[in-house]
């Protein structure tokens, strides 16, 4: 029994140590505004990356994410109501509602808990109590004021049942828009979920096309925006209105006073007045999606750039990411995350150092060589290593830009042109040498290294024996074995070690290799590549995780690898494996991130987009800033994601030892102290001021250790002051610290 207890109290501490997660934190690109509101001095922009408010007085921005209680992510539709209250309408049938008096969010999950295959909420409508919700299946009512669903109609007239509802416009009567055409409902008509309760018009009735977006009064007149031009409503039919505009996409339209607003094929804005049409915004490279007005500050436009602030051509939006695109993230050594952006079309990279983005792409940095960046490296020497889709690979020393293709290392490209250079990967090896991986070399040479930049070799692996493309994920062991992983011709995993004689044209002393699932990995197809801290390559494919052990016996020339699967993850299709200073894995898969311990037998922890901030279950990317425990997850097209973790890079020797918080309230909330300074694979005892043992354990081997203020018993200890002692398992090394623990009964 007493041996039980302890493995049980062991098994405790390990899953404690593991699960300390905290300080979420999103980051999301919110240039792309799909809607705004004004609320007095106050816009309110619905982005792809979340929500926004812009002061206009003091010009500051205020971003609300799901850490905020925003639980809908890719928000589409934005209005304020007759309390002041914001409403958020989602790509997932989120409504969040914000209270600006409280500051506090209220979800409301009625749409994204049904079973409707597209939940999207195309507009948000206030009139008096009720809000309105045009979606992709109908409108529904909502109760402003108690948040209850008043109903929901989905069938108009003859129009099929869910269709899709644009917007409606609401003038005693309800008007609805949707592709199949308008339909308006009867007067006298009371119970709106009747079909019979409506009145559609199609071309049949004169509308130039049955796609309609958007219903005004101007001019005492009905004025619809259609796919093809405006439509003038008479009673009974339909017709064309605002000859110039004909046959044109029409996305919105808006009345000012005695003036008409129209955005047409997502380009231009034009201002009817008078009968006259003049042309008040044009742009080939922006779309433009909604318009709104504010008296002090003009026409405002949703668009793809920010909101758009007619008067003075200013772009307004909160400082981000260029793009919600993270395939590939890295920390450098003053803890600055780089980000590569995506394949095509490229945004170039972008850098957080703790306070604000930064981005660089061919406009604001000529000398990159491209925006099609997608993946990162940074070396021990703070050197920054991208890769690029075409175009080689730029690598930025000392504040230095240099790239390189084929012209100036001999490297080849793709097989249908082999000056188009796709980077599948960066390593270093012991020697200080950089590999670099060609994602689909012509000649075979999958391989470059160099030891300074200017001299580049390409080396032949006997194993490649056929053209192999998209070639990813290079890592390289302490024996200086070469691993990456090929997704197309050669499907598995390869491995070169070039031997002693570093000469490419010296193949003798050459090792290489090629693993599949024939092999014993769970499948050919190799997705993400980590090396431990025991020197094991973790590989993940689409059916798991394989460990490889053993991996010295590749230099015998005949290796003896030990290849097991970790089982809680059989069945995941695995993106991305992160090792922390802990030894604990990091996986990103297609369902979520999930905590493994050092040697795979443990699943410790899952977070996902429901139980955590994780803006997407999808994982593309990790990292982590070892020197403060910050994990950054890269989502698919969603944003990013980091958090604060134990897991923290030892120091190499005693030097000051902290403890917090001091004093600790010691209650049953299953508070933790912080003992902070810690070497690797530190012992630590509590002990009373008089000396007395408390109570003994060794650290999970970073810089951070935590205590719950309780003995050997699982009991808490008393109030009062204790010693905490740290030392190294030879007892060379001591720091010690103290701690006043306030013990609440």
């Amino acid at each position: 029994m007493y041996l039980l207890i302890i493995l049980f109290l062991a098994v405790s501490s390990s899953l404690l140590y593991s699960q300390q997660v905290s300080n979420w934190q999103n980051y999301t690109d919110m240039k792309n505004v799909k809607s705004i509101v004004v609320d007095g001095s106050l816009f309110w922009g619905a982005s792809d990356g979340g929500a926004f408010s812009y002061n206009t007085n003091n010009k500051s921005y205020t971003k609300y994410s799901k850490i905020d209680g925003l639980n809908g992510v890719l928000i589409t539709a934005v209005t304020v109501d007759k309390y002041g209250k914001i409403w958020f309408g989602s790509s997932n049938g989120i409504i969040d509602v914000f209270d600006p008096q409280t500051k506090s969010f209220r979800s409301i999950l009625d749409i994204f808990n049904t079973d409707k295959s597209s939940k999207v909420i195309n507009e948000l409508t206030a009139v008096g109590d009720t809000i309105f919700l045009s979606s992709d299946f109908g409108i529904s009512l909502v109760n402003a004021t108690n948040y209850l669903f008043i109903d929901t109609f989905s069938k108009f007239g003859e129009l099929p049942s869910n269709i899709s509802v644009n917007s409606i416009f609401n003038s005693g009567l309800i008007y609805a828009c949707t592709d199949r055409g308008i339909a308006i409902q009867k007067a006298g008509a009371t119970n709106l979920s009747a079909p019979e309760s409506w009145n559609v018009y199609r071309t049949s009735n004169g509308l130039p096309s049955d796609s309609a977006t958007k219903i005004v009064s101007f001019n005492n007149s009905i004025i619809a925006a259609t796919s093809k031009g405006l439509a003038l409503f008479n009673g009974s039919s339909w017709t064309p209105y605002i000859e110039q505009l004909n046959t044109r996409l029409i996305n919105d339209i808006i009345v000012i006073g005695d003036s008409l607003f129209i955005i047409s094929e997502k380009q231009n804005i034009f201002k009817f007045q008078n009968g006259e049409l003049t042309q008040a915004y044009s742009s080939s490279e922006n779309n433009i999606f909604k318009l709104n007005y504010s008296l002090s500050q003009g026409i405002l436009a949703a668009t793809s750039k920010g909101i758009y602030r007619v008067s003075d051509g200013t772009y307004i939006y909160p400082n981000g990411p260029l793009a919600n695109l993270f395939p590939d993230v890295a920390v450098d050594n003053n803890g600055v995350l780089w980000s590569a952006s995506s394949t095509s079309p490229g945004y170039g990279f972008y850098t957080y150092n703790g306070i604000e983005w930064s981005n660089f792409n061919t406009n604001t940095t000529p000398q990159l060589s491209t925006n099609t960046y997608y993946n990162v490296y940074i070396d021990q020497n703070n050197t920054v290593y991208l890769g690029s889709w075409g175009q080689g690979f730029t690598i930025i020393k000392n504040g230095n830009i240099l790239n390189f293709n084929v012209a100036n290392t001999g490297m080849q490209g793709e097989d249908d042109d082999p000056n188009y250079l796709v980077i599948g990967g960066f390593a270093k090896d012991s020697k200080n040498n950089i590999w670099v991986l060609n994602y689909g070399a012509i000649d075979r040479k999958n391989l470059t290294r160099s030891s300074n930049l200017e001299q580049w070799y390409s080396y032949p692996i006997s194993e490649i024996n056929t053209y192999v493309d998209e070639s990813y994920y290079l890592v390289v062991d302490q024996y200086d074995t070469k691993w990456f992983a090929v997704q197309r011709g050669k499907q598995g995993l390869f491995y070169f070690n070039e031997g002693g004689n570093p000469d490419p044209l010296v193949t003798s002393d050459d090792f290489s290799g090629y693993l599949n699932k024939s092999t014993g990995l769970n499948h050919d197809f190799v997705t993400s590549l980590a090396v431990d801290r025991r020197g094991d390559i973790w590989v993940g494919t689409s059916l798991g995780v394989n460990i490889i052990s053993n991996v010295g016996s590749v230099l015998s020339g005949n290796p003896q690898l030990r290849i097991s699967s970790v089982f809680s993850l059989r069945q995941q299709t695995i993106t991305a494996i992160l090792v922390d200073p802990l030894n604990q894995k990091w996986v990103g898969t297609k369902q979520g991130l999930h905590l493994i311990n050092s040697d795979g037998t443990s699943l410790l922890s899952t977070y996902n987009s429901t139980n955590s901030a994780l803006l997407s279950d999808e994982i593309t990317s990790l990292a982590i800033d070892e020197n403060s425990g910050t994990i950054y997850v890269g989502t698919d097209n969603r944003g990013l994601t980091s958090f604060k973790t134990t897991s923290v890079k030892p120091v190499e020797s005693f030097t000051e030892l902290f403890a917090y918080p001091n004093p600790f309230i010691l209650n049953n909330q299953n508070n933790l102290i912080t003992i902070d300074g810690l070497i690797r694979d530190t012992d630590i005892k509590i002990v009373t001021i008089n000396g007395k043992l408390v109570k003994q354990f060794t650290t999970p081997g970073g810089r951070v250790a935590l205590w719950d203020g309780r003995d050997e018993f699982g009991d808490m200890v008393p109030s009062g002051v204790y010693f905490v002692v740290a030392f190294d398992q030879e007892g060379n090394n001591v720091a010690k610290t103290k701690i006043a623990v306030l013990r609440e009964d």
